[in-house]
C-alpha cells in the first residue's frame, strides 16, 4: 500500500456509525469492505446531498476522507 492510501478497515470503517449501519442493514452492511466497495459511488452521493445519515449531514472533511479511499482505489 503506497503512502497515504486509505484502507477501509483503518479509515473509513469508523466513519460509519452503529446507528447508521443498523439503519442500512436492510440494503448492506455499512461495515463490510465488499457491500461499502460495491454501493460506494450511490453512498457518495447521499453523503454529498447530505440524505446520509439520516440524522445529520457528515462535515466535508469526512466526505472528502471517504472520497479519498475511492479514489486511492477503495483499499480493504
Amino acid at each position: 500500500m503506497s503512502e497515504g492510501a486509505q484502507s477501509f478497515e483503518n479509515d473509513v470503517r469508523s466513519l460509519f456509525r452503529e446507528k447508521d449501519r443498523s439503519l442500512m442493514q436492510w440494503a448492506f452492511d455499512l461495515w463490510a469492505h465488499a457491500d461499502v466497495r460495491d454501493n460506494a459511488p450511490q453512498i457518495l452521493q447521499r453523503l454529498e446531498d447530505g440524505d446520509m445519515p439520516c440524522d445529520e449531514p457528515w462535515p466535508k472533511d469526512r466526505i472528502e476522507a471517504f472520497r479519498s479511499w475511492m479514489r486511492g482505489g477503495m483499499l480493504p
